[in-house]
């Protein structure tokens, strides 16, 4: 299977383990390049026997992904071309009624006959963030990790499968105050609230995550299969009808009011690698 022409993606493979390295400098955004080619990858992915586990990582060193590009907020046409560049990229799969393309990414994720592990060395913010939550399994480096989605400060809500997940995976009630509150959930945190597996020494996370893919990647594929429908059966997948209700939510906030404050975040620094070192800061002091 090839990986070719996924750009802003570094794919490698060994013993059934493919580690998939988000390179799409500066902030490794979920934009018009990057969301192309992750859906790209699931669909080629997807039927690659030879690959049993993918671990996501970035290369940049404090940044897994920043959020969503800003663009989405301030050009009307921006995230319909990144959704016609998404589709084209998945062999022509479109993305199914009532949902946007970061929610179908969500379900795709899902969906994916391996195991996926995210590592998680610096902050997933936004639309990043969602695509951090869709991954089987999520391991965060102690001191260096952060967590958040903002969309409420910024007059909107989490369409990318946000909402969702995030009650899936941390409840009701702490979804709420993530979601509303806005808060970064350092790695301890989010390990106490769930949005991780384990919290790990920055040390320690390369090392633990490599040994733990390898140990999955050795097992019997239909092993791997017969417990994920297990576990699946337990807790499914979220339902497309709460994909629906969050995204007619993200249409019904979206107006000049949102664009005229992506407008103003940009001025403050926002998706500059300064501003988004203090991304909460701003969003909060706008």
């Amino acid at each position: 299977m090839s990986y070719d022409n996924l750009p802003g993606l570094r794919i490698t493979s060994s013993d059934g383990v493919a580690t998939v390295t988000l390179d799409h400098p500066p902030l490794n955004l979920m934009d018009g390049v990057l969301l192309p080619s992750l859906r790209g990858f699931l669909h080629r992915v997807r039927t690659d026997e030879s690959i049993r586990v993918i671990v996501f990582e970035s290369a940049d060193p404090q940044f897994f992904s920043a959020h969503g590009d800003m663009g989405y907020l301030t050009d009307p046409d921006a995230l319909s071309q990144a959704t016609r560049a998404a589709i084209a990229a998945a062999g022509d799969a479109p993305v199914p009624d009532g949902m946007n393309v970061l929610q179908a990414l969500s379900e795709e994720v899902h969906d994916l006959p391996q195991v996926t592990i995210g590592k998680l060395a610096g902050f997933a913010r936004g639309a990043g963030n969602e695509f951090l939550m869709d991954l089987d399994m999520r391991f965060a480096a102690i001191g260096r990790s952060g967590q958040s989605q903002t969309e409420a400060l910024m007059g909107i809500l989490p369409g990318g499968g946000g909402t969702v997940n995030m009650t899936r995976l941390a409840g009701r009630a702490r979804a709420l105050e993530l979601l509303l509150g806005g808060e970064l959930a350092d790695a301890e945190l989010a390990e106490r609230y769930g949005l991780v597996n384990r919290a790990l020494p920055a040390a320690e996370l390369d090392g633990f995550v490599s040994e733990l893919a390898g140990r999955i990647a050795r097992l019997r594929p239909e092993v791997v299969s017969a417990i994920k429908a297990a576990v699946n059966a337990v807790a499914p997948a979220v339902a497309r009808a709460a994909y629906a209700v969050e995204h007619d939510g993200l249409m019904a906030t979206m107006g000049p009011d949102v664009t005229r404050r992506a407008h103003e975040l940009l001025a403050a620094g926002i998706q500059t690698r300064e501003g988004e070192l203090e991304h909460e800061r701003i969003v909060n002091s706008i």
